[in-house]
């Protein structure tokens, strides 16, 4: 409140845990459908779901013109866009890039549990990522030649560097920008693709993704 202060702030929304959840688990459920059961949502079934309802209802109550969703945590992004879409809430969504540090890590309330030492190795995480995306853009494919056998090495050969590196990798995965599969007949002179990793340094769970444009 003390830095909304500072940028001329009118309101606050704050309400009690009483206000919005008078009935907890609330009765009505807004599913996050299929988008929500890979990645994150493997780990933690039925998080999306909450997601859902929170979002729903601060749509409901505050009836803003435009939301900010940070890019950082894409599956959650991707479900609020459709959740948005699906529901034709009368509302645009901005998706906010990832704050990084100086070293390139993502900026995250969970950085707090590294250590000293695994902070020191934390950006290798953003470091892998993009030298991924650059290998990606180098592919270079037959007439008639399917990029997975590319993907399927190059996501090996990273996995590889990353635990050797410290990191207990939960998923690390190449996606089309809107979350589908990668097929054999993806265009990649059409489709962006996105880079998706959660991993563990020690007690924090860290989460980067990275967009690929091959066109």
């Amino acid at each position: 409140m003390a830095k909304l202060a500072t940028v001329a702030a009118d309101y606050v929304f704050a309400p009690s845990i009483e206000e919005m959840y008078p009935v907890l688990p609330p009765a009505t459920a807004v599913l996050a459908g299929t988008i929500s059961a890979q990645l994150c949502g493997q780990s933690r079934p039925g998080h999306f779901d909450g997601v859902g309802i929170v979002v729903s209802k601060l749509f409901n109550i505050i009836q803003p013109d435009a939301a900010v969703f940070g890019q950082k945590d894409y599956q959650q992004l991707a479900i609020i866009k459709q959740l948005v879409r699906d529901l034709s809430y009368p509302l645009e969504i901005i998706a906010a890039p990832i704050v990084r540090a100086a070293d390139g890590l993502a900026l995250s309330s969970r950085n707090q549990y590294l250590t000293a030492s695994e902070r020191q190795v934390a950006p290798v995480l953003h470091q892998a990522l993009q030298s991924l995306a650059q290998q990606l853009q180098d592919i270079k494919i037959a007439p008639q030649g399917s990029i997975l056998p590319h993907i399927t090495a190059l996501l090996a050969q990273t996995r590889e560097h990353l635990t050797n590196a410290g990191f207990t990798v939960d998923y690390l995965q190449i996606k089309t920008a809107e979350l589908d599969a990668i097929t054999e007949d993806f265009d990649k002179d059409k489709q962006d693709m996105v880079i998706l990793v959660a991993a563990w340094l020690g007690r924090a769970r860290l989460l980067d993704n990275q967009l690929v444009t091959l066109k």
